[in-house]
């Protein structure tokens, strides 16, 4: 039977399929561009985008359109939901939210639409709360609560090869200090205020994930929490650091190695790392 609320994000959740699966999580897809070619993110393949993007062709992203909300909306409702929870990624980032709540009033069951003010696992860890409460029999009310307690105390670390490619997509938010900084120097990053914001600048590549993973650990502390650790692009570091964190934070509920959505990719670029940390329970 499906749930009493559906829950729907978008795909820069980074949500695995099975996961999104599991949860009967709907994820309407945000829309790449990739030289003249449009499409659904994920019918863009990474490496082909991450040749792309190396090879200088441009690359823009753009919320979905309203038709498609609309339609997921629809569904829930032809499902038989009697209500819809659909959270999404900043804002401040994107009109995605803004194409939600567009839709919302096209449809005959209330559709509530929250601005997570972040993205990437922060939001697919929304989601997934979400949609636990959901299937617990959870009314709309603390289906919502569920979503934002999570997007609220989650926190992303996000380590970048250059700065460029987030300067280029007009994403650098408060990072925008850093650019020309040396090219050794290498920015560990955050989520705040619904942008990206700096946190530390650091020597080499190998330092700055050491310092990510310090950070990460310090903000976990002896809480129960969930991580995911997400790359984009091929990196030998992605399965150590998530070894890394599971043997140093005490009290790790789940954790996840991903594959950044595309829209994030483009954004970041190729060589990028990040991981989320996301409280469980009040």
């Amino acid at each position: 039977m499906p749930a009493h609320v559906a829950v729907i994000t978008d795909s820069t959740a980074c949500l695995p399929d099975h996961l999104a699966a599991q949860w009967g999580v709907a994820v309407v897809q945000v829309q790449l561009q990739v030289g003249k070619a449009m499409d659904d993110e994920h019918r863009v393949g990474r490496q082909d985008l991450i040749e792309a993007m190396k090879g200088g062709t441009p690359v823009a992203t753009a919320p979905p359109d309203t038709g498609a909300f609309f339609w997921a909306f629809q569904e829930a409702a032809s499902s038989g939901a009697s209500s819809v929870v659909s959270i999404h990624l900043s804002g401040r980032m994107s009109a995605t939210v803004q194409a939600a709540r567009e839709a919302a009033g096209q449809v005959r069951i209330p559709v509530h639409v929250l601005d997570s003010q972040t993205t990437g696992m922060s939001l697919g860890f929304a989601a997934i709360s979400a949609a636990r409460a959901a299937g617990a029999g959870a009314q709309a009310r603390r289906v919502i609560d569920a979503a934002e307690q999570r997007f609220r105390t989650s926190t992303e670390f996000i380590y970048v090869d250059t700065l460029e490619y987030l300067r280029r997509g007009g994403r650098i938010g408060g990072a925008q200090a850093w650019i020309g900084t040396k090219f050794a120097i290498k920015p560990v990053l955050t989520v705040r205020g619904g942008e990206v914001a700096p946190l530390a600048r650091v020597p080499g590549a190998r330092r700055a994930i050491s310092k990510m993973t310090d950070l990460a650990v310090a903000a976990a502390g002896t809480r129960p929490v969930d991580i995911a650790v997400t790359r984009f692009g091929s990196d030998e570091r992605f399965a150590e650091l998530s070894a890394d964190l599971v043997k140093r934070i005490p009290n790790v509920h789940e954790s996840h190695l991903v594959e950044a959505s595309a829209i994030i990719g483009a954004h970041v670029g190729p060589g990028a790392l990040g991981i989320t940390v996301s409280p469980v329970g009040g």
